[in-house]
């Protein structure tokens, strides 16, 4: 294992072609049809309770099991089957949030749950038929980082990763080859909850605020004193999580490569907690703490040269309003789940699973509606950017329009340089057409709203604003298939510059205020 590990490793760094070997608990059976009249020959791979998956010379095929009998000693027990789900990543997700899911869905579907522990980053959750008393799943966890969590997938020893950042295109294409599917699709990743990547210091330190800019700077060394942002004349000491978590590649991805810097001299830590304690004690210490995690730290807004100063909140981080927002992620290959599995994902979905998650320190998913006087900051920003006659029409047009009605927390960005919505934005297509489906906004008017950035013609930004709204109001239209669309109005609007989030003095800024909005009555 620890050398089939290490070639995995090797490939995603070096880029080159992987080939697996099956998982040590893959057998040899024979499944025949029930009048004996075919035949396959291979190695089972995985029982769902319903179907096998079975390594054949004819590739990898998937088996009804109620049309075929199994033989060999490789063979499940169809009457006391048992689920087995390899759950692998992140310390952050793994060892609470996760848990608290199950416990609350074993709870919620009758079950009863035994938690046992291997060692420090490995136990299991067996789920117990309280009427029956048999065991009818096990969630086996592995919990270390994000990086250890996607190579136990391409070496067939994690059906689901958990990720504080997206799959990187390396790991995506040996994904691919190993025949796990396009991970990088909508239906192979689930948004678990929202975190963010927090500026924390010592509460004795008077910094009161940093730009991103700024921040870029003192993790890529090129500032190393505290004064000159307004501070003790003192060195900065760089805290960061240890490399291989996501937290660490979050701050890599979303400052750094932007920004075209790399790390500068850090000290590093194991855990989000040690993280942020470390910067607790240290007066002039300074880390991109987790949302989850602040501990006793002083959090900085994110701030701009034109005044715009963002805090990290739970609605700020729900809307994405707050730029360095990170979704937290489960990755689930293109193979089919046990059923257990299955109503599992399906909960950490429902509103319940939304309670455990805000009480786990994350910021839940659930859809809240934020009334329009309640628009402080957004409004005056709007006022304060209203440029002439044009400017003071639009910005009126925006107040007739909106004032009545009330904004959801569902918001739609784009990646940089693209017209592709991001990761969180993909979910929330989801998210939005389940509630069409139910019929949660029958009876309302909902109306998808397109701003842009100010860079170009006002003219030109107020078309692409509302090309994205159109566009992200079709593509919920197709994803909700059985929604009654008679009983609900959906409609497009835009007013382009009107309402920045953000400076757009910066390419972080600019992409902050390229946003779709949901708005409903």
């Amino acid at each position: 294992m620890t050398i089939q590990r290490a070639a995995i490793f090797a490939a995603l760094f070096c880029v080159q072609i992987l080939c697996l070997p099956f998982s040590a608990r893959a057998q040899d059976i024979t499944l025949s049809s029930r009048d004996g009249s075919i035949e396959l020959k291979g190695t089972l791979l995985g029982f769902d309770g319903e179907f096998y998956r079975i390594d054949t010379r004819f590739g990898i095929l998937t088996v009804d099991g109620s049309g075929v009998s199994c033989t060999g000693i490789g063979c499940p027990s169809l009457i006391d089957y048992v689920a087995d789900l390899q759950i692998s990543g992140s310390a952050t997700l793994g060892r609470v949030m996760l848990p608290a899911l199950i416990e609350a869905f074993a709870m919620r579907s009758g079950l009863a749950t035994h938690r046992e522990t291997e060692d420090a980053n490995q136990f299991t959750y067996t789920l117990t038929n309280m009427r029956t008393s048999k065991p009818v799943g096990r969630f086996h966890f592995r919990v270390s980082n994000t990086d250890d969590g996607f190579v136990d997938l391409l070496s067939r020893d994690a059906d689901i990763v958990m990720a504080l950042r997206e799959i990187r295109p390396a790991e995506a294409k040996l994904a691919r080859e190993a025949g796990l599917g396009d991970l990088t699709l909508a239906n192979r990743s689930t948004v678990l909850a929202l975190d963010a990547l927090v500026p924390v210091i010592s509460p004795s330190n008077p910094v009161d605020r940093l730009s991103v800019s700024e921040l870029v700077k003192i993790l890529s060394g090129q500032e190393t004193n505290w004064k000159a942002f307004g501070g003790p004349d003192a060195p900065i000491t760089v805290h960061m999580r240890d490399a291989a978590s996501g937290l660490a590649q979050s701050v890599e991805d979303r400052l750094l490569k932007p920004g075209r810097a790399t790390l500068g001299p850090v000290t590093r830590h194991a855990s989000n907690t040690e993280l942020s304690d470390a910067v607790a004690r240290d007066p002039f210490g300074i880390a991109l703490a987790s949302f989850s995690e602040i501990g006793n730290t002083k959090a900085l807004p994110v701030s701009g040269p034109c005044g715009f100063d963002l805090h990290a909140a739970r609605r700020t981080v729900k809307t994405e309003d707050y730029p360095l927002t990170t979704p937290a992620f489960l990755y689930m290959p293109a193979r089919r789940l046990p059923a257990l599995a299955r109503d599992f994902l399906k909960f950490t979905r429902s509103t319940q699973a939304q309670i455990v998650i805000r009480r786990a320190g994350f910021v839940d998913q659930s859809t809240e509606e934020v009334r329009s006087d309640l628009q402080g900051d957004r409004l005056a920003n709007a006022i304060l950017v209203a440029d002439g006659v044009e400017g003071l029409k639009n910005l009126q047009r925006l107040t007739k329009t909106l004032l009545p009605m009330r904004r959801l927390t569902t918001s739609f960005r784009f990646e940089t340089g693209s017209s592709r919505l991001d990761a969180q934005s993909r979910s929330n297509v989801l998210q939005l057409a389940r509630a069409l489906e139910s019929g949660t906004y029958d009876g309302r008017k909902v109306l998808f709203v397109g701003f842009s950035d100010a860079v170009g013609p006002a003219e030109a930004n107020l078309s692409i604003a509302h090309k994205r709204a159109e566009a992200v109001r079709i593509a919920v239209e197709l994803a909700a298939e059985t929604a009654n669309f008679e009983s609900v109005t959906l409609s497009s609007d835009a007013f382009g510059e009107a309402m920045p989030m953000a400076c757009d003095d910066t390419s972080w800024g600019r992409e902050v205020n390229r946003r779709v909005e949901v708005w409903v009555r």
